[in-house]
């Protein structure tokens, strides 16, 4: 690649989360006014209500899955809860948000309590309307066996950022 590694590959997220993909739609997730860019930081304040989300696309007919995970719970040394599944929100037609979308797993904000976490978004392209549904469980959820189920393939768009609780300090930095 040209202009160097993309972002998604250097914070992880393609490799523990994600196959490498190329983005096709674009994808826009707002807390507070303030646009998450990978590896940008937030903290669990200003995640504690669910973001805006933009989804690009073309058409009313096209329909997007939404997966909102941290693939470092409960600890970036320890993620044995890898991947705690905050979001998913499915049917969202293409050019809207997710507030016209079926939210299935209702939004849990991040609150690590250990470390720097890293919240992903992923957006899936869905074969038809109705076809994803809810997994029975948070933890140890994971985005490649949920897209191969629903045959949604590779995400069409992912951003990410990192989140520590409110006086961490140290180590990976947004």
């Amino acid at each position: 690649m040209p202009r160097g590694r993309d972002t998604l590959e250097v914070g992880g997220v393609i490799g523990d989360v994600l196959d490498p993909f190329t983005r096709s739609i674009n994808l826009r997730v707002v807390y507070q006014n303030r646009d998450v860019i990978n590896g940008c930081g937030l903290k669990p304040s200003q995640v504690t209500n669910q973001p805006r989300v933009e989804i690009g696309g073309n058409g009313l007919t096209t329909f997007y899955t939404l997966v909102m995970v941290d693939p470092d719970a409960p600890s970036p040394s320890n993620p044995n809860l890898r991947e705690y599944l905050h979001w998913l929100v499915t049917d969202i037609p293409a050019t809207t948000g997710v507030n016209f979308g079926n939210e299935v797993v209702c939004y849990e904000s991040p609150r690590p309590s250990m470390g720097i976490h890293r919240i992903v978004f992923s957006l899936f392209r869905q074969l038809g309307r109705e076809t994803v549904y809810a997994p029975g469980w948070r933890q140890n959820f994971n985005s490649r066996d949920f897209a191969a189920l629903y045959n949604l393939g590779l995400p069409v768009a992912a951003v990410y950022f990192n989140c520590q609780r409110e006086n961490g300090t140290g180590g990976r930095r947004g």
